[in-house]
């Protein structure tokens, strides 16, 4: 019999802390601390070789049961549509214009973040709606 497994999410990114931190605020994660003897992670960074300062970042779910989040430093710009993305659900149980409130209410909220909306996609007689929505940095992600 096999175990479950912890999954962490890596992004590929430009600004791994600016990408990081905006994840933090959409789904509540928390940054971790800088590391022992250190102040601040800028203060961290600042001890690193030029090309490794800011390289990665990473935050997690407080209550420890969502996956971590880490984000990476890649030197290419994003150039097509993910072939993964994260569905947010800050609709489940809601239907109709309930679901569809609270859709735009939370991508108003990120939207003044730095994301982008997308397009909403209605309900139809599999899936209620959801919306497609952009990151700080262009990647897509699903409020469903």
């Amino acid at each position: 019999m096999t175990s479950v497994k912890q999954i962490q999410v890596t992004f590929d990114c430009a600004d791994p802390e600016r990408v990081a931190r905006f994840w933090c605020e959409l789904l509540g994660y928390v940054a971790p601390l800088p590391p022992e003897g250190f102040a601040s992670w800028d203060e961290f960074n600042r001890t690193l070789p030029p090309e490794r300062q800011g390289s990665w970042f990473a935050c997690s779910d407080p209550s420890g049961v969502g996956p971590r989040l880490y984000f990476q430093r890649v030197p290419e710009g994003k150039v097509v549509k993910n072939r993964l993305h994260l569905d947010v659900r800050v609709g489940t149980g809601l239907v109709g214009e309930e679901r569809l409130a609270a859709l735009e209410a939370e991508c108003a909220r990120l939207v003044a973040l730095g994301a982008v909306r997308g397009r909403l996609l209605p309900a139809d007689d599999e899936n209620e709606s959801c919306l497609v929505m952009q990151d700080i940095e262009g990647n897509e992600f699903c409020l469903a």
